[in-house]
């Protein structure tokens, strides 16, 4: 099994439960493709470097995860297939960003005490 990072970006005129939803389909689809979830982390609403579809904004999102790399492609392709997704990048990571990821994830849950 291979670590993976996902981060995508979803449409900014979605309500709360619409983003709630889309998240959670995705995480249930990786899980059942026999994904063990890392971390996920909503970053919420950010601006963009420039427009996509006409918008100036989007609610970011990360998932990290472990999964056998023949998951991904179909995973992407949920992706493309949902209207509400903007963007996406999906990175393999090597040793040393797993050990960044999860110095980043120690100091998130620090600096929410």
């Amino acid at each position: 099994m291979n670590h993976y990072e996902t981060v995508f970006i979803l449409n900014p005129v979605l309500s709360d439960v619409q983003i709630k939803e889309t998240v959670k389909k995705f995480e249930d689809y990786l899980v059942s493709k026999g994904a063990e979830m890392i971390s996920q982390e909503n970053w919420g609403l950010k601006k963009l470097a420039y427009t996509i579809q006409n918008k100036k904004s989007g609610f970011y999102h990360l998932f990290e995860y472990k999964v056998d790399g023949q998951s991904i492609t179909p995973f992407e392709l949920e992706f493309r297939r949902d209207d509400s997704v903007m963007r996406y990048l999906t990175v393999a990571l090597d040793k040393h960003a797993v050990a960044w990821a999860e110095k980043r994830r120690v100091r998130n849950n620090a600096s929410k005490k």
